[in-house]
């Protein structure tokens, strides 16, 4: 099996599903944007399941890769939590440089309970969970209680547009009053006042 026929199936595919969603992607369909046969196609994966989940799997890992370089980055050096974390906000509702995966990820929601289950779980294992695992270690190093959460509300709180349409993102402003309600709802000033 050649790496490159296989990677050029994984990126046709990533193609057909954010387009289509995975429903409607066909095999046919794959297999001409890859550029490849059907038969080389199913020389590399078994069937339509196991090509989504190898595709989403590698699109996760990618854009994951992504936004723990932006938490690295932002958690390096914290000196005002409430400016820094606007910040890093800010910067992970600009990171756009995986627009494909992210169209991906909204077929995903649109069409959950017709994709296989293993292939959800994968993708938060390999995406959305470890991202939120390294946000709550770095948020943990800060001192939040239940740090876990912290995370959880933190992206919540600033990663979310227009609750009504999935997958809008905040404008500035929003992601601001996000990181203020976040400091406040985890007590941070009262936390603050307590130590000095």
């Amino acid at each position: 099996m050649r790496p490159d026929k296989r990677q050029a199936i994984l990126r046709g595919a990533l193609s057909v599903f954010s387009r289509d969603g995975y429903s409607r992607a066909s095999i046919d369909a794959i297999a001409k944007e890859s550029e490849v046969s059907t038969r080389t196609l199913y020389n590399h994966f078994a069937d339509k399941a196991d090509l989504f989940r190898n595709v989403i799997q590698t699109s996760a890992s990618e854009a994951a890769q992504d936004q723990i370089a932006i938490i690295e980055r932002h958690f390096h050096k914290v000196t005002d939590l409430e400016k820094d974390l606007t910040a890093f906000g800010r910067a992970m509702c600009a990171e756009h440089g995986n627009a494909t995966h992210f169209a991906l990820v909204r077929q995903i929601n649109a069409e959950l309970t017709h994709i296989p289950a293993d292939a959800i779980e994968a993708w938060q294992e390999t995406g959305p969970r470890r991202v939120r695992r390294e946000l709550a270690a770095r948020l943990d190093a800060l001192g939040f209680q239940d740090p876990r959460r912290a995370a959880v509300h933190l992206m919540l709180l600033t990663m979310t547009g227009e609750p009504s349409i999935r997958g809008t993102r905040p404008d500035d402003d929003d992601i601001a009053a996000g990181v203020r309600v976040f400091l406040h709802g985890h007590d941070v000033e009262k936390r603050r006042e307590a130590a000095t």
